[in-house]
This record gives structure tokens, sequence and C-alpha cells, in this order.
């Protein structure tokens, strides 16, 4: 099979915006909403099994219909953020979805408030939906009235979920303008932001600082957004449901004890040497006495290796088949089904993220290709997680989908196995290298880039409820870098403008840690692969095809990880010191030649445009003497 650049296909969800099935969606919803509303006078402590299991089948086979629903909207509005059809369908689905929620909404109100016995004994007849049972009992303290409950489901719609659709499309029609052959060109984020791995130091600066004019004109604006979302999650969160801080209703969604997120955090802070080291020897490779915030994700080989989406595909897929073979099959059936969007595209949704909606659904898949091998490693993260959603479609509609801090662990570890897959088979030494500099390059990003986020997150909400402006929390975030970095870099000031420009901490507050907790349990996995073999492979598949049918801490329990224990994050950062140990044993005179060829390559088109001008001026002299 031949692999194009392509959008995908959601004509297979609804033909389209004003199609007889999209209508029809939203008669079914009501149909069942209306039936369902019909058991509330048939909810008691003593209600049998038979009956409470055909209330759950019922209330799933809404939820399907729903899932798809949204799912249509919210993928045709991030194919084209600016189509004026897809907003209108995404804000009228949200609205209508939050009504039918408010008049379904007692059977969860009734459930938290039932009695562990008869609770204890409907879950233990429950099957796959027990799970999703239990953990809707942990919110019972957070819970209030069902008017409360309803005004604040309505409230969210057109207050901080339309907010948040209104920074998506304010910053998705953003264009960027920086030079790039000679020429100033205008660019999307994604075509703009493929120029900060260039070998060229000025062009990367530009990058970033043609990004941050743009953020810095609107950044009052955007920064006032992000402070009024900030405000609403207190209200709501601290004063309503009484969380005990702004990140705790967020480990909550994700049933991760709080303890396990402050380990995580903490023994991130504490941990910034190794990547200051990181950056300091990075510098001595890259030819630079002391690097600059624009150049931590520079090249150290001066390649400019492409790879089209054919070789990309093939590329990925053939080091999932190498891992396992079942792996694969899954993979292949995102572009059997046509389930990509691939193309860059003005008004598309920069970044890349897989969407997952059914259980027995393939899910779709957005990335912004442009033939770099960064580009690779993110098909291959994007691809992971789609095969975690596929691993797991034998559970429920409730149960399929993971919680966000294992959703990363299949995209991370596929990465890994595609970079393993180019390290044995390239045998340039320089792109090598390069490959094993960007891997801790990425983990810079993956590890401490996303656990800064969410301390800064904790920051800004902290400030917000002091009354801070925008621009305390520009400086809050500047004085974060900082702290990341300490003396390993220069850092201007212009990148106090970058926390405006980061989608997730306005649309999911505090879901960055669940990046840095994938990523070092990866490397607990993915030692464990390499120490077991074959062996790992069902374990790992185990984990996966769990879903979100358990809680995380006791999917992890199984495989012997303590999430709770800083000693065990601590590990990751271990394995993470010992690459950088690694990297600096290795000579720095391949960087020192580069530089010198460089500058020679520099001498010698000097020396060139020299003898040329001097033949012109021998020829302009000849012709006058002619004359």
């Amino acid at each position: 099979m031949t692999y194009k650049l392509s959008t995908w296909d959601l004509s297979q969800l609804y033909p389209g915006f004003e199609s007889a099935e999209l209508q029809s969606a939203f008669d079914m919803i009501e149909e069942h909403v209306a039936s369902f509303e019909g058991v509330r006078g048939k909810l008691a402590p003593e209600i049998s099994t038979e009956q409470f299991m055909e209330i759950m089948k019922s209330d799933e086979s809404a939820t399907r219909i729903a899932n798809k629903l949204y799912s249509y909207a919210g993928l045709s509005f991030t194919a084209d953020t600016q189509d004026q059809k897809a907003q209108a369908l995404q804000a009228r689905v949200m609205q209508f979805l939050a009504e039918n929620q408010n008049r379904t909404l007692f059977f969860s109100l009734w459930w938290k408030e039932l009695d562990d016995s008869n609770a204890k004994r409907l879950m233990d007849a429950s099957g796959d939906y027990r799970y999703y049972l239990e953990a809707m009992r942990l919110y019972k303290p957070h819970t209030l009235s069902e008017a409360e409950e309803k005004i604040i489901n309505l409230k969210n719609v057109n207050g901080v979920s339309a907010l948040g659709n209104l920074y998506d499309s304010i910053t998705n029609r953003y264009t960027f303008k920086m030079k790039a052959g000679g020429k100033e060109k205008g660019m999307t984020a994604s075509e703009l932001f493929s120029y900060r791995y260039s070998t060229d130091p000025a062009v990367r600066a530009a990058s970033y600082q043609a990004q941050f004019k743009v953020y810095a004109e609107d950044g009052p604006i955007l920064g006032q957004i992000y402070q009024t979302i900030l405000r609403d999650w207190h209200s709501e969160n601290i004063n309503l449901r009484k969380f005990k801080n702004s990140i705790a209703p967020r480990n909550l969604s994700n049933d991760v004890p709080d303890e396990a997120v402050e380990a995580l955090l903490s023994v991130a802070r504490k941990n910034t040497g190794i990547f200051q080291r990181y950056f300091k020897m990075k510098a001595k490779h890259l030819g630079m006495k002391k690097m600059r915030r624009y150049d931590i994700y520079a090249p150290l080989a001066a390649s400019k290796k492409k790879y089209d989406w054919n070789t990309a595909v093939t590329m990925v897929l053939d080091a999932f088949t190498g891992f396992s073979p079942k792996v694969a099959d899954l993979a292949k059936r995102v572009f059997e089904q046509d389930r990509i969007d691939s193309e860059i595209r003005k008004g598309k949704r920069g970044g890349a993220f897989c969407w997952g909606f059914l259980p027995e659904e393939t899910p779709y898949v957005l990335v912004n290709y442009q033939g770099n091998s960064r580009e690779v490693a993110t098909l291959a993260h994007e691809l992971g997680h789609a095969i975690h959603a596929m691993l797991a479609e034998h559970h429920s509609a409730f149960t399929f989908h993971s919680s966000l801090p294992l959703a990363e662990t299949a995209s991370t570890f596929a990465e890994m196995i595609l970079i393993d897959k180019l390290l044995s088979e390239e045998k340039d030494e320089s792109v090598r290298r390069d490959i094993l500099f960007k891997q801790m390059d990425d983990a810079y990003a993956t590890v401490m880039r996303q656990s800064f986020f969410a301390l800064f997150e904790k920051t800004a909400h902290e400030l917000t409820q002091k009354n801070a402006s925008v621009d305390d929390l520009s400086a809050a975030y500047l004085e974060n870098l900082k702290e990341q970095f300490g003396d390993s870099l220069e850092l201007s000031d212009e990148f106090k403008w970058e926390w405006v420009g980061i989608p997730h901490i306005y649309q999911v507050p505090f879901y960055v840690y669940a990046y840095a907790f994938g990523q070092l349990l990866v490397y607990a996995l993915y030692q464990m692969f390499k120490s077991e073999g074959e062996s790992f492979k069902p374990k790992y598949l185990k984990i996966l095809s769990a879903g979100g049918a358990e809680a995380p801490e006791r999917i992890l329990k199984e495989a012997g990880v303590d999430i709770r224990d800083p000693k065990f994050w601590q590990g990751g950062f271990d394995f993470l010191g010992r690459l950088v140990s690694e990297l600096e044993k290795l000579p720095v005179e391949s960087a020192k030649r580069k530089v010198k060829s460089v500058k020679g390559k520099a001498k010698s088109a000097k020396s060139k445009a020299q003898s040329v001008k001097r033949k012109v001026v021998k020829k302009v002299s000849k012709a006058k003497k002619k004359k």
C-alpha cells in the first residue's frame, strides 16, 4: 500500500452538517433521555441487579450516540477552526448535550448517595461497568444538589467551554511572518515551529521571535481569557465543590492520588540539574559557548534528511511489526479506514492528537506533517494512542478510554520502539548522534517542560486569586523558566509570552503532568522490556488492554510500579542522568570540525566570489578598451 498525505473521512460518522442522519442522532438522544427519565421512580436501595443493569445499558446506549455526535462536531471544528458551519454545529451539540445531561443527572446523584452495602452489591454484578461506577462515587464529597449541578452544566457550555473555543478560533487564525529562503513568508504555527529545528541559529531565533511578536500583541486579551478560566475553575472547584487546592480536581478525574502527583512534581523540581548539565554539554557539541533558549532543539547533524509521507508511515509500521505484528495491524486500520488528517492547511488546528470515541471504532488521528524526523516520531506517538484505544475495544463506552496519566503510555512507548529501529539501521554516525541527542531533547520537552508547566499553573491559579495582572503572570512564567534552566543557557525576556500559546492550560487545566507521568512510567517499562524481552510483551499489552476499566494505581501495581513512592519517579530521572553521562563521554572534536568546516566553506565561498568579481572587472575593462 502506498500512503499519501490526506484529510480524514468524517462522512463515516455522518454524511454532512445538513444530513438526515445527523438530525436523527439528535432525535435518538432525545428519545433515549425521555425514556431514561422514566427510571427515576424505580431507583431505590433495594433495586434488583437485573433492573440496575437495564438502566446501565440504556445509559450506555445514549452515551454511544452522544459520543459519536460530539466527535463529529469536534473533529469538524479542528479540521477547520474558521468554518462557521463547524463552529455552529459544535456550539449546538455542546448546548444540546449539556441540557440532556441535566435531565439524566438524577441517576449519578442517586448513585453517589447510595449506601455502601447496596452499592457494593450492585457493583459486584455490574461486570465491565464496575470501575466506572466506583469512580463516580469518589466524587460524593464534591457533589452539589441537582439544581446546582444543572446550573453548572449550562454555565460551562456558555462560559468556560465557550472561552476555550474562542481561544482556539483566535490562535488558529494567526499567520506568522518570517523570512525563509530570502523571502518573507506567511506561515501557520506548524510551519513556523518546524524552523526551531534548523541548523541555522538565526533561523531558530527568528521562528520564536515571529511567534512571540504575534502572541505579545494579543497577550493581554489571551491572558484575560486564561484568568477568567482560572477564576471559573476556582469558583466551581474550590468554593463550591470544596476541593483542597486547584490541582486536586484533575487528580480525582485521573483517579491518581494527590501524593503521587506531588511526588512527581517535587522530584522533577529537584532534578533540574540533569537538564542544565545536558544543555551545557550540548552547547559544546554545537560549537557554542552558551546556548540560547532558541537553541534547545537544535540538531547536531547538518543533515537535512527528509522523509516523504509514504516512507514515514512505512518506517513506523515496520517498527511496530518488529515489536508485535498485532500492534502494527491495529495501526494500519487508521490508514485503511481513512481516519487520519496529515496535510497542512490554513485553519486546521496545529499540533497533533488522537481522538477515540467508541470502543469498536478506529480512532481519528491528526498530524501536521512536513517531513522531518520529529514528525515521524509524532506519527508514531499518535498511532500509539490509537493502538491503546483499539486494544481496549472489548470494554464498554464508559471504560475503554484510559485515564490521562496512562493515556501517554502507549504513545511514548511507540516512539521509543521507532527510535530503537532508527538507531539500529542508521549507518551515518553524525545522524546516529543526532538521534541520541534528540532523545534527550524530547525527554526535556515531555518530562521537565511539562512538569514546570504544571508548576506554573499552580502559581497562576494562586496569583489570579490575588488579583494579579496578566503582566504578573508573565513575570511568574519567566521566573519559572529561570528555575528550570539556571545558568545553563541565555533566556530572553520575550519568552514571558510563551505561556499564552500553550493550549492545554486553557482547555484542560493540569492536563500537562500526564505527559511527564507517562514518560517516566515508560522509562521503567522500557527497561523491563530490554531485560525481559519477549516475556514482557504480554504484560505490556495487558496494561494497555485494561483501558479505563480499572484504577491506574491498581493497573500499575500489577506491573510492580508504586506511583506514590518518590523513588519510582527518581528512577526515571536517574535513567536520564545516565543518558547524559553517556553523551558527555562523546568526543566534541566533530563539532569543532563542523564549525571549522562551516568557516572553511564560508572562506571558500568568499574566495570564489572575489574570483568572479575579478573576472567581471577584467571583462568590463576589456569592453571599455574596445569602445
